[in-house]
């Protein structure tokens, strides 16, 4: 969580100088016009694009076998398996939260009661895991869904102001029509440039997920594999 924030607030400080427009009114940049041209609309989708994209961010660093199952801990958990350590394996698991040590931390204290138990509760314990992973990824669907929704709204609202000023006026000077049209036309863009990327990312982390989820799962397997009774036994 605290590395999500710092990235919110990383990606809000970049965009943030691009908020601010010259003295005459006209924008900066065209970067600064697509920030500020939506008016309160677009400021919304921007605020979703850096959140959205600072869940991208912490996704590809967070969502990867290294994080989820470090080679290194993974290597002392099966050394104090091997060596039947168990009350150390399980203060390792403890120490080092993550996807299998928490699997682990789970099956560890049942074995005592025998395979199945130890399977059962690795199993629970893995399946909360995968969740909070899909949990994590399933936000960029959300954000992907909804900023091009509220970039129709703003198309919406625009075109409402212009219709209105023509109402108004018999003959609207086009500079009279145009903040209208602005504001629908960015508020447009800014919804399809924050959805396109994050429908991508999401459908990327999606799979990522399930790979890495498998792949968790036959670890977790081939470490209570030991556990396993010989044929025949009870």
């Amino acid at each position: 969580m605290t590395r999500f924030l710092t990235t919110v607030a990383v990606l809000a400080l970049c965009v943030a100088p691009m908020t601010a427009q010259s003295q005459e009114g006209q924008y900066n940049s065209t970067a600064s016009l697509l920030i500020n041209g939506g008016g309160g609309i677009g400021y919304v989708i921007v605020l979703m694009s850096v959140v959205g994209f600072a869940l991208m961010i912490e996704a590809a660093i967070t969502i990867s076998r290294k994080k989820l199952a470090p080679p290194e801990i993974i290597d002392q958990l099966r050394s104090h398996l091997e060596n039947k350590d168990f009350q150390a394996a399980f203060d390792l698991c403890e120490q080092n939260p993550g996807y299998v040590t928490n699997v682990m931390h789970a099956a560890l204290p049942k074995v005592d009661h025998g395979f199945e138990k130890m399977e059962e509760a690795a199993g629970g314990v893995a399946e909360e895991e995968a969740i909070k992973l899909h949990s994590k990824i399933s936000y960029m669907s959300l954000l992907g869904s909804v900023s091009p929704l509220l970039g129709l709204y703003g198309t919406v609202w625009g075109m409402m102001m212009a219709f209105e000023t023509i109402e108004k006026q018999a003959s609207p000077k086009p500079s009279e029509l145009a903040l209208g049209i602005k504001i629908a036309l960015v508020t447009t863009f800014q919804g399809l440039s924050v959805a396109i990327p994050l429908n991508v990312g999401f459908f990327f982390f999606r799979n990522r997920v399930v790979s890495l989820v498998l792949e968790m799962g036959a670890l977790i397997e081939d470490l209570l594999e030991p556990f396993r009774p010989a044929p025949g036994q009870g």
